[in-house]
């Protein structure tokens, strides 16, 4: 029992890595990493929120030309 505990225990730091790799190939911490850019360049100012912030970057994403030629 005690060496399933340790084992288990190691590899939470390299299961917390590979999720925050995952968010971050996804885009899934996008709204974070804007707000810690938002708290670093432009403290005054009061970020966006979650909901505006998606809206915002699928208006960006989706709009204008969307072909090859």
């Amino acid at each position: 029992m005690r060496r399933g505990r340790e084992s288990l225990l190691r590899s939470v730091p390299s299961l917390r890595l590979l999720w925050g790799w995952l968010r971050a190939v996804s885009g899934d911490d996008a709204y974070e990493r804007y707000l810690a850019h938002c708290a670093r360049e432009h403290p005054g100012r009061p970020p966006v929120s979650r909901r505006a912030f998606y809206r915002d970057s699928l208006e960006r994403k989706w709009s204008g030309v969307c072909r090859c030629c």
